[in-house]
């Protein structure tokens, strides 16, 4: 990406929204084929994952949940593990104790209720000890490819109000308003495309506007753009896909 001096941060949108199928468009073109960037093997371990990215970052918890799940590798085990030595492993995400309690609760709950799997329905999931909705959506679309809503984070929130998309605040009201916006096929992936754009290039501080593939779209932008559409799409499949060259953005 550019070495030139950073914009100052974008301002929310102000006028007409972009074009969302126009949005979408370029964002596919950019970020082809979006993935979780949580390490998991299946349903139970993205969960996990999920619950525990919390006010962390993938890249810690991709340190952390190896661990985890070399000591405890099933529900089961996991939600008999002594809880002092949970807390140990998982101490690296933060909030520890709660975070903890919530793995070892939705595991517990999923051998005893569930059998022993993952629910696959909305209802279900945001039952379960340290679920909201994000997480449930995280897991549906991911895990199950099942369309029930748009994953709705700090990302997301910042990039669908720079772009005009919503003006909401509260995560269930901007995911309201982008399925709203979106056809429901592009729910999943159009949702983690916008989360990608967020994590990667429009930051909450110094958005890089100048490399951005949806700077001709975007009410909020700043300075001059890059390059042609084209090679700004590449620079960030480019940088999307080596995780920002570090990784460690906050799964917020």
């Amino acid at each position: 990406m550019s070495t030139r001096k950073k914009p100052p941060a974008a301002k929310p949108h102000q006028g007409p929204s972009a074009d969302i199928a126009e949005v979408m468009r370029r964002l596919t073109e950019a970020i082809p084929a979006p993935k979780c960037e949580l390490d998991h093997t299946d349903a139970w371990t993205l969960l996990i994952a999920t619950i525990l990215s919390a006010q962390s970052t993938d890249r810690t918890v991709n340190t952390v949940t190896p661990v985890l799940f070399g000591k405890w590798p099933t529900p089961a085990a996991l939600a008999a593990a002594p809880r002092e030595e949970v807390e140990a492993v998982v101490h690296r995400t933060g909030f520890f104790r709660n975070k903890a309690k919530s793995i070892q609760g939705a595991s517990l709950a999923i051998v005893e209720e569930h059998g022993g799997e993952v629910p696959h329905d909305m209802e279900s999931l945001v039952r379960l000890p340290g679920v909201a909705r994000k997480t449930a959506n995280v897991v549906l679309g991911v895990a199950y490819r099942i369309a029930a809503g748009v994953v709705v984070d700090t990302h997301v929130t910042r990039v669908s109000q720079r772009l005009g998309l919503t003006e909401a605040k509260v995560a269930e009201k901007v995911e309201q308003d982008l399925c709203a916006r979106l056809p429901r096929e592009q729910w999943i992936d159009g949702g983690h495309r916008i989360l990608l754009l967020g994590r990667y290039v429009c930051l909450a501080k110094g958005p890089q506007c100048q490399d951005c593939p949806l700077f001709e779209l975007c009410p909020s932008r700043e300075g001059v753009a890059l390059g042609s559409v084209a090679e700004r799409a590449k620079a960030t499949q480019s940088l999307v896909e080596s995780r920002g060259g570090l990784g460690g953005a906050k799964s917020e």
